[in-house]
């Protein structure tokens, strides 16, 4: 089993066992199928309280399930990135604050399985514990050697998702329980030093890497389905036959297309949860797009999406002039 703050874990057992009668269940996080993995859970009984875990392994973001969820009374378990998703669903009135009960968790990173896999055969491990802080601690894996068992020791700050190392905010932005003590931020501002490599290539460079990229799509939706911001899965212009945006064919071309098109939907709206690139088989870093789309919207309009409850997101309103766009003048 992976060890998480006992603390901390039997605090959140008893504030859902707390909230439960007058919910009809709360999503949270369970044991997965081995220690390295977290799966969500929906506690619905008083007696299933003990499933409840909280540890690095806790890596989904569940606000992507709210949406499809609508109509509930809901509890549901977020980390400090997961509640910028919850905001904008909130922003967005997708979502009911008053059918909402929010057990926030400050965070200090989620383990990312693709580093751990470069030095370990995850596959085999049989019990994980976590000694000290996520950034700062070290994480021990129990393997079996032989007859027996060894036990591999890492530090845990180098297997962190790379958007914990970058995370301002580590605390839950919106929560009717905190659950723990605050954690000041660690990362540096975002200096989007991942776009600045790309973007240091030629512009034949940088077409030759997106063609590579997205010749390894297999179009299986999963960076869509993931997301907790696209809520019009059941419409999606991937599968819409009238209007026919895209075809079936697994082309690059339509490949290329879908993702584009799927990034400008967020505009304004990704929270760079990372769940997209997580999800993807392919191992494609469908993220640099989102980023790049949210750097421009932070430069033109000063505006990060889930930060603050009572902005207003820049596509959801207009003005005759932009602060930082001139166009007055132009000619055409």
């Amino acid at each position: 089993m992976a060890s998480e703050p006992r603390d901390r874990t039997e605090e959140l057992r008893s504030r859902v066992a707390e909230a439960l009668p007058d919910l009809d269940f709360v999503l949270g996080y369970g044991r997965g199928f081995d220690p390295l993995h977290a799966t969500p859970v929906a506690v619905r009984r008083e007696r299933d309280v003990g499933r409840l875990i909280f540890d690095p392994t806790c890596v989904q973001n569940l606000a992507t399930s709210l949406y499809g969820l609508s109509g509930k009374r809901l509890g549901l378990v977020v980390k400090g990135c997961d509640s910028r998703s919850v905001i904008q669903l909130l922003q967005e009135r997708l979502w009911e604050r008053e059918n909402l009960v929010i057990f926030g968790l400050p965070c200090e990173g989620v383990l990312d399985l693709a580093k751990l896999r470069v030095a370990a055969d995850i596959a085999s491990v049989k019990a994980v514990r976590f000694e000290g802080s996520p950034r700062h601690g070290v994480l021990r894996l129990t393997l079996p050697e032989g007859q027996g068992m060894r036990d591999m020791e890492m530090e845990s700050a180098g297997l962190l998702a790379d958007k914990c190392l970058r995370c301002r905010h580590p605390n839950p932005l919106v929560y009717d329980y905190l659950i723990g003590p605050e954690i000041a931020p660690q990362g540096e501002e975002d200096d989007y030093a991942d776009l600045a490599a790309l973007e240091g290539l030629s512009t034949q460079e940088r077409f030759d890497f997106w063609k590579r990229q997205m010749g390894r799509c297999i179009r299986c939706y999963a960076c869509r389905n993931a997301c907790p911001l696209c809520v019009c899965k059941h419409v999606c212009l991937a599968d819409s036959r009238e209007p026919h945006w895209l075809s079936a064919e697994a082309t690059l071309q339509e490949k290329w297309l879908f993702q584009v098109m799927h990034a400008l939907h967020l505009a304004g709206r990704c929270t760079e949860c990372g769940e997209c690139q997580r999800s993807c088989p392919m191992g494609i870093p469908i993220l640099l797009l989102k980023r790049m789309m949210n750097r421009e919207l932070k430069e033109l309009f000063h505006y990060q999406a889930g930060v603050s409850l009572d902005a207003v997101p820049p596509l959801h309103t207009f003005l005759m002039e932009e602060d930082r766009i001139k166009d007055r003048g132009l000619l055409w």
